[in-house]
């Protein structure tokens, strides 16, 4: 037996397949007794389902906005290189460490600025294989629940008629 769980995330519906032995209505206590001691991370029923699903898609929009944060820092610290590579190393520039403006010559800033690009870097790519391992392990926990994400209506309902992009509106042109 399927029910249906309502789920509000960014104007989506999820639906999810609960088997009749985790369905609220039936005796879970009698059913789980014996699967919990073999398996003690096995939700238990729709409810607990959602929340586990929800602070998944929560952990990887945590770690998309850190990627994003991060790769920031590395084009700004890229702007940096960029902009004191050519100068002369011996050449006076400031750099600020822990909220403190310190006085250094370009030619021990350059080398500690390209360190801590390359670090952002190797933090980046940790990410990412962090990441991918979360979008499995959410993949593979929608498949084992049947976890289906439905478009809210009013994104169903647009006219299909309407091309993308076909905003409505006056071009002026400039003036003859």
């Amino acid at each position: 037996m399927e029910r249906e769980g309502r789920y509000h995330s960014k104007g989506g519906r999820i639906r999810i397949g609960v088997p009749a032995s985790l369905s609220a209505s039936s005796s879970v206590q009698g059913t789980m007794a014996s699967k919990s001691s073999s398996d003690s991370r096995e939700p238990v029923n729709e409810q607990i389902i959602l929340n586990t699903y929800a602070n998944m898609r929560s952990e990887i929009n945590q770690i998309y906005s850190k990627i994003t944060e991060l790769e920031m820092e590395v084009s700004e610290h890229s702007l940096v290189i960029g902009a004191i590579q050519p100068l002369d190393p011996s050449r006076c520039c400031y750099r600020m460490v822990g909220g403190v403006l310190v006085e250094r010559t370009i030619k021990e800033v350059l080398p500690a600025v390209q360190r801590n690009k390359e670090g952002l870097d190797e933090v980046i790519a940790r990410l990412n294989e962090a990441l991918e391992n979360k979008k499995e392990e959410i993949s593979e926990f929608e498949l084992k629940y049947k976890i289906k994400i439905k478009k809210a209506d009013s994104e169903t309902k647009e006219d299909p008629n309407q091309k993308e992009g076909s905003a409505q509106g006056v071009l002026v042109g400039p003036a003859s």
